[in-house]
């Protein structure tokens, strides 16, 4: 990966902003340190940040300018099949100078123009100039897996891989109200959000085309719903399509002059990436973390079983609560727009671990929203299938609510499960869906804010995930839902931010659009059961994982928020950011909701009350960061 910025001048010339420019690139100095250069040409200028993976020469450094300089591109990603269509430009007259995917997805764009965007497999933000015409075209990959931000006003266009870079332009910072109300309630913003005014986030499968003081934005890819009177494969084929399918984007993704290896949870997505890459790779590089004060949360004993079946070069990295701790400083000061995920911080440590020996990591992520592997899948397969058993779980609803809940315990984490099932059954199906993606409810977050919300725009923003899809009570229309308002939101940001923090590379290869395509023609039928997520999944690799983790309960990783808030952080909370003295100095939150929940995380029953504290503190670091 890499940072990309620039700017597009509807008056005068770019050469103007060459100060501001260069701020904004050393804000992507993470992204990529291995070389840094702008480049100005009329009304276009151009910043980049590299993180050198194919070609690591200087031939292959950004801005790339073509051999006649009437073009340029600055990328941030990976061209998977760029040979592919190397020796078709060849023939084509064109004489390389590097043997980057960069170059070669310059001269594909000059041939082709946007519809080169069909042709590209990978994830990518790019700016794509001509500087004769004066026009650009802005990109971002299929699945959203690159991030790419802009901000216009009736001067310019400006654009960039992270919002700290569009800020470094100075542009006003004003809060926008209606994605705050979101962000407390889901502890992330979605791509339709942001937390300043008039910076969007170009949507994955979208470019933005600008010329003659003018732009536009198109979509060129969108996922295909399942479609229940269209034909699809039978089960047995279906199986060998997705494992060929699977395999040949792993092989897709091992192309590198970098270090390269991949993470190894010890789950059965990582096992899966992990089987295939050492089919292609001799003495592939393994990772996995363990935490030494978490049993419960600890599976580095199934990575080392995987490890050791397919002679892996396995690192396990032990941490301490400690050392999450020692990190949380340094998590909150890169993250540029509030993020909520407390999971980061695991991330974080485990992107910095891992850059110590490698350059790219291969990950499992997507495999979960692809074929329906969390919790809250199997909750809405039994709302829609429902029986006693979920009548009687929702009638004991004020019995769910008197217990203690917390996510630090089995059986604490039990009865909260239990709880909010409770409540998300008595739901329409898409309240409910909302209700089981969000840690605060709609109510909760309207009490928190002191700011004046506009409710129709609040509306809009919510009801994007229930306009675009289709019937939720349909297990599949979840799925599809969840690419865009969980994955994209929430779990491809906190990868992109915390492995670029440490200028690691991470590679999904479930997400390539071959395999989300094919997977997404299939029936729910297929992926959940009463009984099996993951079904046909697990199905496809069984010959590949060992039995000791096909049947693993899912896990994640908790990072022990409550026990902080307790006690080393308590400080921090009770005295600085959630101070009352603060709160009522910023005008934004009602203190008496802050009071309640700091009251709550010393009692025996906490519920969600340390995550809803962490979007807190997330957000003040970064409003003290920005605005003071």
């Amino acid at each position: 990966m890499c940072g990309i910025t620039g700017i597009y001048c509807f008056e005068g010339t770019a050469d103007k902003f060459s100060d501001k420019l260069s701020a904004a690139v050393n804000t992507l100095s993470k992204r990529g340190p291995d070389n840094e250069n702008i480049s100005f040409h009329n009304k276009i200028g151009l910043g980049h940040t590299r993180l050198s993976i194919i070609d690591t020469s200087n031939a292959a450094n950004q801005p790339f300018i073509d051999n006649t300089g009437k073009y340029a591109i600055v990328f941030n990603g990976e061209f998977y099949n760029y040979k592919e269509y190397k020796n078709e430009l060849i023939d084509d007259g064109i004489q390389f100078r590097s043997e980057s995917d960069t170059e070669v997805l310059l001269y594909l764009l000059i041939k082709y123009g946007k519809s080169a965007l069909e042709k590209i497999n990978g994830c990518f933000a790019f700016a794509f100039c001509d500087f004769d015409k004066e026009k650009c075209l802005l990109a971002r990959d299929r699945m959203g897996i690159n991030p790419l931000y802009y901000y216009n006003d009736n001067e310019k266009l400006i654009f960039a891989s992270e919002m700290k870079a569009i800020l470094a332009y100075n542009i006003p910072k004003r809060l926008d109200y209606e994605s705050l109300k979101i962000y407390f309630q889901l502890n992330y913003l979605p791509v339709n959000c942001s937390i300043i005014k008039n910076v969007n986030k170009l949507e994955p499968g979208s470019y933005i085309e600008i010329h003659n003081n003018n732009f536009t934005i198109s979509k060129y890819y969108k996922i295909h719903q399942f479609n229940p009177n269209e034909k699809h494969d039978d089960y047995e084929t279906a199986k060998t399509t997705i494992r060929n399918l699977l395999d040949c984007s792993v092989k897709r993704r091992l192309i590198s002059d970098v270090p390269l290896g991949c993470f190894l949870s010890g789950g059965i997505d990582s096992t899966i990436i992990t089987a295939l890459a050492s089919e292609h790779t001799k003495n592939l590089n393994t990772f996995s973390i363990g935490f030494k004060d978490e049993d419960y949360f600890d599976e580095t004993e199934y990575s080392q079983i995987v490890a050791k079946r397919y002679h892996t070069n396995h690192t396990e990295f032990k941490v301490s609560n400690d050392d999450l701790l020692n990190d949380l400083e340094s998590v909150l000061n890169y993250i540029d727009e509030p993020f909520a995920d407390s999971s980061a911080l695991a991330v974080n440590i485990l992107s910095k671990l891992t850059r110590q020996k490698v350059t790219v990591a291969l990950s499992g992520d997507g495999a979960d929203e692809l074929f329906a592997g969390y919790n809250k899948y199997a909750a809405h397969f039994n709302s829609k299938y429902s029986g006693t058993r979920e009548k009687l779980i929702s009638a004991m609803n004020p019995v769910w609510k008197v217990l203690p809940k917390s996510r630090n315990s089995k059986s604490a984490n039990l009865i909260r499960q239990l709880d909010r099932f409770s409540e998300g059954y008595k739901l329409d199906s898409y309240d409910r869906y909302w209700f089981w993606a969000s840690i605060g409810s709609e109510q909760y977050s309207k009490n928190l804010l002191k700011i004046a919300v506009d409710n129709n725009i609040y509306s809009l923003l919510k009801q994007k995930y229930k306009t675009d899809y289709n019937d939720f009570s349909e297990i599949n229309s979840i799925l599809y839902a969840d690419m865009h308002l969980v994955l994209e939101g929430d779990m491809l940001t906190k990868v992109d931010r915390m492995s670029m923090a440490n200028s690691l590379e991470v590679r999904t290869p479930f997400l390539d659009h071959s395999v989300v395509d094919y997977v997404f023609s299939l029936p729910a039928s297929y992926k959940i059961t009463a009984t099996q997520r993951k079904k046909i999944l697990k199905d496809s690799f069984s010959d590949l994982i060992p039995q000791e983790i096909l049947n693993l309960p899912k896990h994640g990783f908790e990072v022990p928020l409550l026990k902080w808030f307790r006690n080393e952080l308590w400080a921090m909370i009770n005295n600085d950011l959630l101070s009352e003295k603060f709160i009522k100095e910023q005008g934004i939150f009602n203190y008496s909701i802050i009071e309640q929940l700091k009251t709550n995380i010393k009692s025996k029953n906490p519920s969600d009350s340390a995550a809803k504290i962490w979007a807190l503190i997330v957000f003040q670091s970064w409003w003290k960061k920005y605005y003071i």
